[in-house]
């Protein structure tokens, strides 16, 4: 059975509320909402105001977790203080998941680069996720999206580190490339074991540059908005955003698309497809008008 993936052009912070209601899953308990709080410098990222009206209608708590990289969110005091000067903690509950440690251990059974995933410890005090990405370009992974959330988003600091040496902390910058893509969506794999299908996936394709949001210094976006999207499923949802930039008549595309090739990023999709944990064939609905 294709997965559904529900889409709307309408780029407002409600229409996040209504694709939610659309999708008709119930997050229960605890929720934490997932999401990037911004490298201090980077202009492309979601802000607070603009995904406060799901978060609100969720209940849930906004979570991140420390980077491996230098920067500001590396260290937990700094990580609070881009936190606060980004407006987050006006907004919302916060928790820095890895804040303190030690780390909870992910197992991952069926992996073949990496067999555990290191991440913040107050993970355990949720009971289901919304995983609200900002897709776009990405230095390394070719593309950030769903995946990308799930698997170097909830890392810990040791956890991303982790992921991209392919196992081996030290050579986060040396591994295979292609390893460190496997990695990702093994990682991306015991996330969605551990909840046991209590996910909700939302990709936003707005501020589309090739770099990241924990870029401090970025390319301003190479493409027009396209829209936002919504699934339960991780792998079809992110197959969805690639597809619409590919399909998108904006010639700023090609640098985008350049971006994500050059760095092989749909083999991330490839190997989650590969481990079973959702589909590359999706129904996409289109809800703009309703």
């Amino acid at each position: 059975m294709k997965a559904k993936v529900y889409f709307s052009k309408n780029l407002t912070s409600l229409e996040l509320v209504k694709l939610y209601n659309k999708l008709g899953v119930d997050l229960k308990g605890k929720i934490a909402v997932k999401l990037h709080s911004g490298e201090p410098g980077n202009q492309n990222f979601l802000r607070a105001d603009f995904v406060r009206p799901i978060v609100e209608h969720v209940k849930g708590t906004v979570v991140e977790c420390n980077t491996a990289y230098d920067g500001g969110r590396n260290t937990t005091k700094k990580h609070l203080e881009t936190l606060k000067n980004h407006g987050w903690f006006d907004a919302f509950k916060v928790d820095l998941l890895d804040a303190e440690g030690p780390d909870m251990v992910l197992p991952i059974p069926n992996g073949q680069v990496i067999k555990e995933n290191y991440v913040g410890k107050d993970l355990a005090n949720y009971d289901s996720m919304l995983v609200l990405s900002h897709f776009k370009g990405h230095p390394m992974g070719g593309y950030g999206g769903a995946l990308k959330q799930l698997s170097i988003g909830i890392a810990s600091s040791y956890g991303k580190a982790y992921i991209h040496g392919c196992g081996k902390p030290k050579e986060m910058w040396t591994a295979n490339h292609d390893h460190f893509l496997e990695a990702m969506a093994e990682a991306a794999s015991s996330v969605v074991d551990y909840f046991q299908g209590q996910i909700v996936y939302i990709n936003v394709m707005k501020n589309m540059s090739v770099d990241c949001d924990c870029c401090a210094v970025a390319e301003d976006p190479c493409m027009k908005d396209i829209g936002v999207l919504i699934s339960t499923d991780p792998i079809a949802i992110d197959q969805a955003c690639l597809d619409l930039v590919y399909k998108s008549n904006d010639p700023g595309k090609n640098h985008l698309i350049e971006r994500i090739e050059s760095r092989n990023g749909v083999h991330t999709i490839e190997k989650a497809a590969e481990l079973g944990f959702g589909s590359r064939e999706y129904e996409l609905i289109d809800i703009t008008n309703e």
